[in-house]
């Protein structure tokens, strides 16, 4: 089955640092579009970065500027590099991979915020 697994999340102080990846298997990695959402307990999931097969990139207005996502082609694996945190950052983020008519997620890491 197609496999994407989330890795990288924890703990970080208002103002920190994460790096989060995504492993993709099974899946021609290179023709699929890769996104990051989140979701908090008790809100709705949203979008929190796209990059397309091309390479381009599309954020939320709520990280522009202090998240960016990028793609390893070779590695199969797509990252989210998360600068300058919140504390409404805190969320399950999980890895999305659209191609071929078909989606898939993976299963989702948490950060966590503190201030």
């Amino acid at each position: 089955q197609v496999q994407l697994v989330e890795s990288g999340g924890g703990l970080v102080q208002a103002g920190g640092s994460l790096r989060l990846s995504c492993a993709a298997s099974r899946i021609i990695f290179s023709i699929f579009d890769m996104g990051w959402y989140r979701q908090a307990p008790g809100k709705q999931r949203e979008l929190v970065a796209i990059i397309s097969r091309g390479g381009d990139t599309h954020y939320a207005d709520s990280v522009k500027g202090r998240f960016t996502i990028s793609r390893d082609n070779a590695k199969s694996t797509a990252y989210l590099q998360m600068n300058s945190l919140k504390p409404e950052d805190t969320a399950v983020y999980y890895c999305n991979a659209e191609g071929l008519g078909r989606g898939y997620w993976g299963q989702g890491t948490q950060v966590t915020v503190s201030s």
